[in-house]
């Protein structure tokens, strides 16, 4: 028995308003001013204040939100180039430059299949949110060999050791994500028969502008604790039945919640029973496990996990296994009368072969690493 990764090697950008007063003042540390509404404030930088930026993203913008955004101007930053406001939202909490940038429920994690668990191929339009990665090689080839999860227009997460794991060849570049696919073997997916065919548009292909694999993450370490990374892409992408964002779980009652026995699906094109890859999207359903069941089995590898990690599933045959690395673990919440998908791990690592009974695989719990996805992803 061994224990491999999954890997098979083993935002809306925001616009500067033009009714911001811009002026030559620069201020190089953060200074207490007042607010509008004679509130205390620091004066920071525009794109740091979750708060403003939520009133310029309002439509439409009444007057009286304009005249705010206009009095609450303090200065500009020269350094940045960048508009300094006076803000509250430091003095309450620290600041979370990302949050505004990600979608709310009903805005993500919306699927117009109603397939139920326990299928294999996909729908075409099921888990709108997934990405392959596409790996530049030598001599002008291309291969996908893993998987990511859109959370905005401009952030994939992944697997860490997908961008700087040890097994990644250094004659490979991570390149470009892939968005809206579904059978890799044809240029476009049809799903039906006669007149009951559903096609979606060609896949895209999207550039990578910036990989930031998890600070933390140690490529060499057995556990891949922070097995986590965001790719920044190089232009916002556009939404569509066929390429949607997930919602991540910032909610508290997620953050808290209990996964062990919860039903799940992962998805992928990873090896299956009788190929080494599929070419059409496949799922299976998974149960969680408790954390310490999964190290009884694990400590025989002498693999300690921990509570940024999750494990899910241990049933013969049905497992995410290799070329799945990075793709998405996810779950149905219901909140207000709404229904949507959230994020709930990543695929990491298990043994190998994959899917073996009484071996869970192992997933990065992403409620763990919301605050670090927040402070990182920008405009």
């Amino acid at each position: 028995m061994s224990v491999f990764s999954r890997c098979p090697l083993r935002l809306h950008r925001l616009q500067l308003v033009p009714f911001l007063l811009l002026t030559l003042l620069s201020i190089s540390a953060a200074q207490q001013c007042t607010l509008p509404d004679s509130t205390v404030g620091e004066c920071i930088l525009l794109r740091n204040c979750n708060s403003l930026l939520t009133l310029i993203r309002k439509k439409p913008l009444l007057d009286a939100d304009r005249t705010y955004l206009q009095r609450s101007q303090c200065g500009w930053s020269a350094a940045e180039n960048h508009p300094l406001v006076c803000c509250a939202d430091s003095l309450v909490a620290p600041v979370r430059v990302g949050v505004g940038l990600l979608p709310s429920p009903g805005q993500c994690g919306i699927q117009t299949s109603d397939r139920i668990f326990g299928g294999v191929n996909t729908r075409i339009d099921e888990f709108p949110w997934i990405a392959l990665l596409k790996y530049a090689k030598p001599n002008n080839v291309f291969g996908f060999h893993c998987g990511g999860v859109l959370i905005n227009d401009r952030y994939v997460l992944t697997a860490s050791h997908c961008v700087n794991g040890k097994d990644i060849p250094s004659t490979w570049n991570l390149a470009e994500v892939r968005l809206g696919e579904w059978d890799t073997s044809t240029a476009q997916d049809c799903e039906g028969l006669g007149d009951d065919v559903d096609c979606s548009p060609p896949p895209i292909d999207v550039p990578i502008e910036g990989k930031i694999p998890h600070p933390e993450y140690v490529p060499t370490s057995a556990e891949q604790y922070n097995d986590i990374a965001l790719l920044r892409l190089q232009q916002s992408v556009p939404y569509s039945d066929f390429i949607k964002p997930i919602c991540l779980p910032m909610q508290a009652e997620l953050k808290a919640r209990d996964y062990v026995g919860f039903r799940m699906q992962v998805a992928g094109w990873g090896r299956t029973a009788t190929a080494r890859f599929s070419n059409v999207k496949q799922k299976v359903a998974v149960d969680g496990v408790s954390l310490d069941a999964c190290n009884q089995v694990y400590q025989r590898e002498q693999v300690l996990l921990r509570q940024s990690q999750l494990c899910a599933g241990g049933e013969a045959g049905k497992d995410s296994c290799q070329g799945d690395s990075g793709g998405p673990l996810t779950g149905v919440h219901t909140a207000g009368g709404l229904q949507y998908w959230y994020l709930i791990g990543l695929v990491s690592f298990g043994p190998t072969p994959c899917g073996q009974a009484g071996w869970p695989g192992v997933y990065t719990k992403v409620d763990q690493y919301v605050d670090w996805i927040t402070a990182t992803i920008a405009a």
